[in-house]
C-alpha cells in the first residue's frame, strides 16, 4: 500500500493512470487570451477563451500574465471543467504559471482551482512545461522563449531549474498597423543580450548556441520567427503546436506525479518567484 499525509492508502494492486478512477488528472494554463485544458482519459485538448461571464457582461480575468479578478477565474474554471469533472473525483492538478508571476499568482491561481475540488495542486513555470513538451534535454542549459497574446517571457533553465527570466508586457495581441513584428523580435533580443551580458558563468551562451526553443502563438508567426533566428545568430526552433505546448508539458508532469508516491498528500510544488 502506498499512503501519504492527508491522502487515502492505495490498494497494491492500483490500477495505473488514467484508468485510476480516484486520481483523475487536469493540467491547466491559463493564459491572458486563451485557457487550455487537458483531462486525463479524454485526447482533446480543450482551448477556449480567457473569458468570464455575469451579470455585468463578459471580463477577461488574466491579463498579461496576473490574474486581476479570482472570482471571474474561478467561474471561468468551473463553465470549462466542473461538468466534465467525476461527481466524487478529487483530481490531481498541475498547474503552469508564469516565471515572474510570484507568489501573488500562485495564490490567486490556487483560490481559482478550488473550484476543481482539487486532491493536490502542484505548479510548475510555464518554461519548464515548454520543455517537457519538446523533450528538452534539462541536463543542458537551455532558452525557451515563450511569446503568448499580451505577454513574451524569456526563461533560462539550467538543470531543468529556473535561473534566469524576464518579461515584457508584448505579445501577438498587440501587433497592428502601429505596432509590427518587429517590436518582438526587438524585445526579445533585448532580453537575451541582458541575459548574457550579466551572466558570470557560460550558461546563457551555451544555451544560445544550442538553439532557443520557442513556444505560444507568436512561434507560429514567421515574422517573427525568421528575424529572431537572424538577430540571434542562433537557431529559433519552434516546438510542435507551441500554441499548446504549455498544456501539453503539465499533462507529462501530471502523468509522472500521479506515478511517484511523493506527490500525494502534497498541496503545492512551488517554483522560484
Amino acid at each position: 500500500m502506498t499512503t501519504g499525509p492527508g491522502s487515502r492508502p492505495r490498494a497494491a494492486g492500483h490500477r495505473p493512470w488514467p484508468r485510476c478512477r480516484e486520481c483523475t488528472g487536469i493540467a491547466v494554463d491559463m493564459g491572458s487570451a486563451r485557457t487550455r485544458a487537458w483531462m486525463s482519459g479524454r485526447r482533446r485538448i480543450l482551448n477556449v477563451p480567457t473569458v468570464a461571464f455575469s451579470g455585468d457582461g463578459a471580463t477577461s480575468p488574466v491579463q498579461r500574465g496576473a490574474i486581476v479578478d479570482t472570482p471571474a477565474a474561478t467561474r471561468m474554471l468551473d463553465r470549462l471543467l466542473c461538468h466534465r469533472l467525476p461527481r466524487f473525483g478529487h483530481p490531481l492538478l498541475i498547474l503552469t504559471t508564469p516565471v515572474l508571476g510570484g507568489v501573488a499568482f500562485r495564490a490567486q491561481a490556487r483560490t481559482a482551482v478550488e473550484i476543481l475540488r482539487p486532491r493536490t495542486v502542484l505548479t510548475v513555470p510555464t518554461a519548464r512545461a515548454v520543455a517537457m513538451a519538446a523533450d528538452s534535454d534539462l541536463a543542458r542549459p537551455l532558452l525557451v522563449v515563450d511569446i503568448g497574446a499580451h505577454l513574451t517571457e524569456v526563461t533560462l533553465l539550467t538543470d531543468g531549474a529556473v535561473t534566469d527570466a524576464r518579461h515584457t508586457a508584448l505579445g501577438t495581441g498587440d501587433l497592428d498597423g502601429l505596432t509590427p513584428p518587429a517590436r518582438i523580435v526587438d524585445a526579445v533580443v533585448a532580453m537575451v543580450r541582458a541575459m548574457l551580458e550579466e551572466d558570470h558563468t557560460s550558461q546563457a551562451l551555451d544555451a544560445l548556441q544550442r538553439g532557443v526553443l520557442l513556444a505560444g502563438g507568436g512561434a507560429l508567426r514567421p515574422e517573427v520567427t525568421g528575424p529572431l533566428t537572424h538577430r540571434l545568430g542562433a537557431p529559433a526552433l519552434p516546438v510542435p503546436a507551441p500554441h499548446t505546448a504549455a498544456v501539453r508539458g503539465a499533462a507529462r508532469l501530471q502523468q509522472a506525479a500521479h506515478a511517484h508516491p511523493s506527490a500525494t498528500g502534497i498541496h503545492d510544488i512551488a517554483h522560484p518567484p
